[in-house]
């Protein structure tokens, strides 16, 4: 039905449909599955989600091998505490759960990629806040996270979203377009303001390397996950405000990919650059069997 962005923007302009609705019909058509059979799908993937968004907020996973437990809690009770802080209630909770799913994945425990692992907490954070913001319908949740899968499948078609081939942009900035323009339907943008959202979310990021302290995913790769997901909302807003994104939604892709080949080895996923190589991750990594 369609091969890139600007064809799925066409189609859902030209059937005055939502963008999640033209995603639907495609993965009917490409999975032999009823739409109903693929809601449940992703009903039951968003529980998943739902469950890794809240399962350290209160609670720590095992501190085992996990260089970033207990940030979650952390970052939750200075969201719901008494001190007034910076960003707002909503955004410090938003980035809780984005840790909170970081968390969850650092100790094995069971997350949904979306699109990868290591960049696990920014759509169910996203997704999971704004709907509750919104009281949103359990099918509009649903079908806004169609949304989100569409814009991946096509950027993982067209390009990449494997941090060992295009660097943290091509993982968390994606994930964070993911978020940005599902956001937008669920609030109940257009079309094409989803795909300025998409688009402005990817450039902000764009250049992000990947550099893992001692190839774990987890710093910065945690700390990512909540400003992205704060990067999904504000691009969002952007984009029903009114704001251009200025640049082709397939090109911002394509420049992404392009920028992905252009990062050296030592800045896509090995750990011999970035954060990776300084002293004091070095140490982190020394320091880890004692934890």
């Amino acid at each position: 039905m369609y091969k890139n962005i600007k064809e799925l923007l066409t189609l859902a302009q030209e059937r005055n449909e939502t963008l999640s609705q033209i995603v639907l019909e495609n993965e009917v058509k490409h999975s032999e599955k009823s739409p109903e059979e693929i809601l449940q799908i992703m009903s039951d993937r968003y529980e998943v989600m739902k469950n890794s968004a809240k399962k350290a907020l209160e609670h720590p996973t095992s501190p085992e091998g996990n260089l970033i437990c207990g940030i979650a809690s952390t970052q939750y009770a200075y969201a719901t505490g008494e001190k007034k802080n910076l960003c707002g209630d909503f955004i410090n909770l938003v980035m809780a759960r984005a840790l909170s799913s970081s968390e969850v994945n650092a100790s094995m425990g069971k997350i949904c990629a979306m699109p990868t692992a290591g960049s696990c907490g920014i759509v169910p954070a996203v997704i999971l806040s704004v709907a509750e913001e919104r009281k949103a319908a359990e099918k509009d949740v649903l079908m806004a996270m169609i949304t989100a899968s569409g814009f991946g499948a096509i950027v993982t078609e067209n390009a990449t979203v494997a941090g060992a081939e295009g660097g943290c942009q091509a993982e968390c900035g994606v994930a964070a377009a993911m978020a940005a323009a599902a956001a937008v339907e669920l609030c109940g943008g257009t079309p094409l303001q989803s795909v300025t959202a998409f688009s402005l979310s990817l450039m902000n990021i764009m250049g992000l390397v990947c550099d893992p302290v001692g190839g774990l995913v987890q710093i910065p790769c945690a700390q990512r996950n909540a400003s992205q997901a704060v990067n999904a909302l504000l691009s969002a807003d952007l984009a029903m405000a009114g704001v251009q994104s200025y640049i082709d939604a397939d090109e911002v892709v394509e420049a992404m990919y392009k920028v992905g080949k252009l990062l050296p080895m030592q800045l896509k996923e090995t750990a011999l650059g970035g954060v990776a190589a300084t002293c004091s991750g070095a140490c982190l990594m020394k320091a880890l069997p004692q934890l």
